[in-house]
C-alpha cells in the first residue's frame, strides 16, 4: 500500500530534509549501493511532504484537493505537470486531473488540447511554449453539467463516423452549453484535427459556433458554444493561394467592413484577431473564387455577415 504523505510545516520539513541530506554523505563514502538507495528513501519522503505542505492545511487532505487548490490560485495560467506532482505528493497526478475534469466539472485543459488551439487563442495564456504535460484551469467556476456531457462524449467517441461528424453531433447534443477543447479532442479520439473541423463547421458549413474570437469575449479561450441549430448558408473557402494573396494585397491586409479598424499589420486588442476572405456572391449562388468576388473581412465581421448582417464595404 502506498504511503500517504503527512504534510506539515514547510520550515520544519526543510530542516529535516537538510539533516537527512547531510547524513547521506557518510553513506556515499562507506555504504554499498543498496544501503545508499535505502538511505535515500526518507529523503524522498521528506521532500514529497515538503512540497505538499506548501499549500497549507486549508488546501485539503487529498491529492485531488491539493491539485485543485493550486490550479484555482492560478486560473488561466499554464501550469507544468511537475508543479502538480510537487503539491499533490503523488506521481499519478494526471489521473486526479481527469477526475476533476470528468467527475467534478472543472474546465482543465491539457497541453495536448492547448497545442491544438489556434495560435491567437494559445497566445492568451502567455506561455512561451506549451508541453503535452502542461495544464490550465480556463475558468474558476465548476461546471455541474460536465459529467453528463462526458458520458455523451464517450458514446459519440465510440461510434462510427468522421471526426467532423462526431464533433458536430457532440455540439448538437449540447446546444447552448459551453464545451471545452478537451471534450472535443476526446470526442475526436485525441486527433488534433478536431480544431480544424470546428473551424470548417463554422466558416464553411454555417453552424453558429461561438468562441471568444467571434463576438463572445465572455468565453475563455478553448471554449465553444453552438448557440442554436440554425445554419447560415454554407460557403466555399477553397480559394487558390495566388487569388488569396491578390485579394489581401488589394485590400491592404485590413478588414473592408465599414467602420472596422482591424489591420493585420497593426492589430488592435479585442476579439478581431485574423483576416478571412468572404464571397460577395455566395458560392452556393454560383459566386466564383475570382478576386473581384472576394473581399477581406476580419473574423468577427465575417461571422456577422454570414449571420445576416448587411455587408457595407469601405471600397466601392
Amino acid at each position: 500500500m502506498a504511503r500517504r504523505p503527512s504534510g506539515g510545516v514547510p520550515e520544519r520539513k526543510r530542516q529535516n530534509l537538510v539533516e537527512l541530506l547531510g547524513n547521506f554523505e557518510q553513506h556515499l563514502l562507506r555504504s554499498d549501493l543498496r544501503e545508499q538507495v535505502q538511505a535515500l528513501i526518507p529523503v524522498f519522503r521528506e521532500l514529497r511532504d515538503l512540497g505538499m505542505s506548501l499549500l497549507g492545511a486549508e488546501a485539503g487532505s487529498s491529492a485531488r484537493e491539493r491539485i485543485l487548490s493550486y490550479l484555482r490560485r492560478y486560473p488561466s495560467t499554464v501550469i507544468a505537470g511537475e508543479e502538480l506532482m510537487v503539491v499533490s505528493g503523488i506521481q499519478e497526478y494526471a489521473r486526479r486531473i481527469r477526475e476533476l475534469r470528468v467527475e467534478f466539472g472543472w474546465p482543465i485543459l491539457s497541453g495536448k488540447a492547448l497545442q491544438d488551439l489556434l495560435p491567437e487563442e494559445r497566445s492568451a495564456f502567455q506561455a512561451q511554449a506549451i508541453r503535452v504535460d502542461d495544464y490550465v484551469l480556463i475558468r474558476a467556476e465548476q461546471d455541474r453539467e460536465a459529467a453528463l456531457r462526458w458520458n455523451i462524449a464517450n458514446e459519440i467517441r465510440r461510434s462510427a463516423g468522421s471526426v467532423k461528424s462526431k464533433v458536430l453531433r457532440y455540439f448538437q447534443a449540447n446546444v447552448g452549453a459551453s464545451v471545452t477543447a478537451e471534450e472535443l479532442r476526446y470526442v475526436a479520439k485525441d486527433r488534433s484535427e478536431w480544431a480544424r473541423r470546428v473551424r470548417e463547421l463554422r466558416t464553411e458549413e454555417g453552424w453558429n459556433i461561438a468562441t471568444q474570437m467571434t463576438e463572445r469575449p465572455d468565453l475563455p479561450p478553448g471554449v465553444y458554444v453552438l448557440e442554436d441549430l440554425g445554419r447560415a448558408e454554407p460557403h466555399d473557402r477553397r480559394i487558390p493561394d495566388e487569388v488569396r494573396i491578390e485579394v489581401l494585397q488589394r485590400d491592404e491586409y485590413s478588414c473592408q467592413f465599414t467602420g472596422c479598424d482591424f489591420d493585420a499589420r497593426n492589430p488592435p486588442p479585442g476579439p478581431r484577431r485574423r483576416l478571412e476572405l468572404h464571397h460577395v456572391v455566395m458560392h452556393a449562388k454560383r459566386g466564383t473564387n475570382k478576386s473581384e468576388n472576394l473581399v477581406t473581412l476580419c473574423n468577427v465581421h465575417h461571422d456577422a455577415v454570414h449571420g445576416g448582417a448587411e455587408l457595407i464595404l469601405k471600397r466601392p
